[in-house]
């Protein structure tokens, strides 16, 4: 078999999923990507991060931030969760790229509920939570790749991520 006909994607089973979960639910910080309305091109960005009880994966935005301008006119993006370890090769250590689709909370009630989430989660948001530019948005995942190290890449869903 020739390398361009080898698939490295693993059947999905419940430790990957349990890697999967777990990376998302100490994430505090992403890489978010973005299509640049002026450009068309990609744009990365690292963002506070953070997952709800319910499992809903959530960031605060400004609205000033150039991800937020993208998300606004087109709601599909991409978040890399997973640090690297402070010893050995960066690319040992388990990452998981999410698929999603942005959906800024335009609710009073269900932005006041996100607040008290948020800070629990990011306590030192304290001090620009609540100026007017920024915004809650949930991340609806669509699908997911984990890659947990050197020969363990997994193709994942929703499900596979749910809490």
């Amino acid at each position: 078999m020739t390398p361009d006909r080898i698939n490295p994607i693993r059947d999905t089973d419940d430790a990957a999923r349990a890697v999967a979960r777990g990376l998302l639910g100490r994430a505090r910080t992403a890489a978010l990507a973005v299509i640049d309305p002026e450009t068309g091109g990609p744009y990365v960005s690292r963002i506070a991060f953070g997952r709800a009880p319910d499992g809903t994966c959530l960031a605060l935005l400004s609205d000033l931030a150039l991800h937020a301008r993208a998300l606004r006119a087109d709601p599909r993006a991409s978040l890399l969760v997973g640090e690297p370890g402070a010893k050995g090769d960066p690319l040992t250590h388990p990452r998981l790229t999410l698929r999603v689709t942005a959906q800024p909370v335009t609710s009073d009630e269900a932005r006041t509920r996100l607040r008290q989430i948020w800070l629990a989660l990011q306590p030192k948001s304290t001090l620009y939570v609540d100026f007017a530019d920024f915004r809650f948005y949930r991340f609806d995942i669509v699908s997911a790749h984990l890659n947990g190290g050197f020969g363990k890449a997994y193709a994942l869903d929703e499900n596979d991520l749910t809490i």
